[in-house]
C-alpha cells in the first residue's frame, strides 16, 4: 500500500503521509483500547466482588440478548465528558490549568511511536528507542505537577508533591532495571531487544533478569499511581488529588493518560521481558508448527494482556500502602536489589554464561578482544 504513495507522490510528501496514516492507525486503536480497558476495570473488579459492574448502556442489536451488557458504557461515557462544564477555579492560573492535561496525555501517546508490534509494525523504529520511552514518559510528570500548583487548591497541591516524591523514588528503580535489559540484548533498539530473546519461552529475558521484571512491573504500577500505590488520590485525606478541581474533558484527559501509560507499561514489560510479538513455542519442533499461523501481534496482546490484569487484580485485592512504606519499598528494597543484579548480569556476560549472554552483541565484543 505504501509502494503506492511513493509512486504518485514527491519522496517527502509521500514520507510525511504515510507517517501520518501510521499515527492514525495507531491512535484511534489505542484511543478505543483505552476506553474498553475502563468497562474491563469496573466488569473485571465486580466479578471479583460478586457485582454485575456496568450492565444498563448495551450496542446489541438483538433485542433482548444480554452478552453485550454494558458493552456502551464507554462511549456514553465519553459523551457525558464531551458536554459537561469546564470550570476553572477562582484565582486559578486558566493558561496552565488548561494546559496540564496535555501535557499528561501527549507523552503518553507519544511513547507509542517506537513500539513494535511485529518484526515490520511500527510507527518508528529509532536505534535509540529505549531512551526515548524513557524520556517520554519521564515528561508526563509535569502536567501533574502544573495541574496541581495551578488548582489553586491545597489539596491538589499535596497530592502534587506526595505524586514527584512517588515518580523520582520509583522512577530509578525503573531505570536501572532497564539498565539490565540493555546489558543482556547490547542494544536500546525495542525490535532488537526483543530479537536477543529468539527461542522458546525459556530463552527470554524473564527467566535471567526475573528480579528485575517483578521491579520493573512494579515500579509501573507505582508510576501510573495505580493501586495499592495511589496515595496521590487517597480520598480519605485529599479528595480526589491532583485533578480534583477539573472536569469534563480536561478530567477526560487526566484519565485516558493514565490507562495509556498502564497499557504503556505492559507493552513495555512484555517486550524488554517476555519476548515481544515471539511465539512461546518456537523452536518447539510440533508445537510451532501448530502454532506458526498465528500472527506475531496475536502474541504480543496475548502477553500485555497478562501485565492489563494484573492492573486490575492489584486494585481489587490490595489496601493502599500508606506513604512511608511506599518510600522505603522504592529507596531501601528495588534499588539495592537492582543494582545488585546488574552486577550479576555483567558477570554473567563476562564468564559468557549460556543459554542467555553467550550470542548478545556485548558478549561478541569482548570475545573479539
Amino acid at each position: 500500500m505504501f509502494d503506492i504513495v511513493y509512486q504518485y507522490l514527491p519522496y517527502p510528501l509521500a514520507y510525511s503521509l504515510i507517517i501520518l496514516i501510521k499515527i492514525v492507525l495507531l491512535v484511534v486503536p489505542l484511543m478505543v483500547a483505552v476506553a474498553y480497558y475502563t468497562l474491563a476495570e469496573r466488569k473485571i473488579i465486580g466479578f471479583m466482588q460478586i457485582r454485575i459492574g456496568p450492565n444498563r448502556v448495551n450496542l446489541s442489536i438483538i433485542p433482548g440478548l444480554n452478552l453485550l451488557r454494558g458493552f456502551g458504557q464507554p462511549i456514553a461515557d465519553a459523551f457525558k465528558l464531551m458536554f459537561k462544564e469546564i470550570i476553572i477555579p477562582t484565582n486559578a492560573n486558566r493558561y496552565l490549568f488548561v494546559i496540564a492535561p496535555t501535557l499528561s496525555i501527549a507523552p503518553a501517546l507519544a511513547a507509542w511511536a517506537v513500539i513494535p508490534f511485529s518484526e515490520t509494525l511500527w510507527v518508528a523504529n529509532i536505534n535509540a528507542g529505549l531512551l526515548y520511552i524513557l524520556a517520554m514518559t519521564s515528561l508526563g510528570v509535569y502536567g501533574i505537577l502544573i495541574a496541581g500548583w495551578a488548582s489553586n487548591s491545597k489539596y491538589a497541591f499535596l497530592s502534587t508533591m506526595r505524586f514527584a516524591a512517588q515518580i523520582v523514588s520509583y522512577e530509578i528503580a525503573m531505570g536501572f532495571s532497564l539498565v539490565g535489559v540493555l546489558m543482556a540484548a547490547g542494544s536500546l533498539n525495542l525490535s532488537e531487544i526483543v530479537a536477543a530473546q529468539q527461542g522458546s519461552v525459556f530463552h527470554w529475558f524473564w527467566i535471567p533478569l526475573f528480579p528485575l521484571l517483578m521491579i520493573y512491573f512494579i515500579s509501573g504500577v507505582a508510576e501510573t499511581n495505580r493501586s495499592p500505590f495511589d496515595v496521590a488520590e487517597g480520598e480519605s485525606e485529599i479528595v480526589a488529588g491532583f485533578h480534583v478541581e477539573y472536569s469534563g474533558m480536561l478530567f477526560a484527559a487526566f484519565f485516558l493518560a493514565e490507562y495509556a501509560n498502564m497499557i504503556l507499561v505492559a507493552a513495555l514489560t512484555t517486550l524488554l521481558f517476555l519476548g515481544g510479538w515471539l511465539s512461546p513455542f518456537q523452536g518447539m519442533g510440533v508445537l510451532e508448527q501448530w502454532t506458526a499461523w498465528i500472527p506475531a501481534p496475536f502474541w504480543m496482546f496475548a502477553k500485555m494482556s497478562i501485565f492489563m490484569l494484573l492492573f486490575l487484580w492489584f486494585r481489587a485485592t490490595f489496601p493502599r500502602y500508606r506513604y512511608d512504606q511506599i518510600m522505603r519499598l522504592g529507596w531501601k528494597v528495588f534499588i539495592p536489589i537492582t543494582l545488585v543484579w546488574i552486577v550479576v548480569v555483567g558477570l554473567f556476560i563476562l564468564a559468557q554464561l549460556p543459554p542467555w549472554f553467550d550470542s548478545t552483541p556485548i558478549t561478541t565484543a569482548l570475545a573479539s578482544r
